[in-house]
């Protein structure tokens, strides 16, 4: 998205078919991270997440997805969908990390306990 509007940027980020959450994470007044996370019937989707620049090992992105599947706990909500795994991708192969999971693989939705 190139010089978007915000209306434009808030349209990316929403769902018009699901409730979109911004959790917002903090160190004492500071803020520095959010988590968009989309509110399904089953689950959590984690539609994105930025966090401060200047912070770049503080793991604010493992946090934010540490702390998306416990809230998916506290709401009896069975998952955490992360969205499609880009293996060949650097940003995109942090997916695979997440265990247990599962895959649609050829149509069937398939359990993966380990990297493949």
């Amino acid at each position: 998205m190139d010089d978007p509007t915000p209306e434009e940027y808030l349209a990316f980020l929403t769902s018009t078919w699901c409730p979109t959450v911004f959790y917002e994470f903090r160190d004492g007044n500071e803020p520095v991270a959010v988590a968009v996370t989309d509110r399904l019937e089953d689950g959590l989707s984690a539609v994105y997440t930025f966090f401060d620049p200047t912070r770049p090992r503080d793991g604010l992105g493992t946090y934010a997805i540490l702390w998306q599947i416990e809230e998916a706990r506290r709401q009896a909500l069975s998952y955490l969908y992360l969205g499609y795994l880009i293996e060949p991708h650097r940003k995109m192969r942090y997916k695979a990390d997440y265990q247990p999971q599962e895959r649609l693989i050829d149509g069937q939705w398939v359990e993966v306990s380990s990297r493949p």
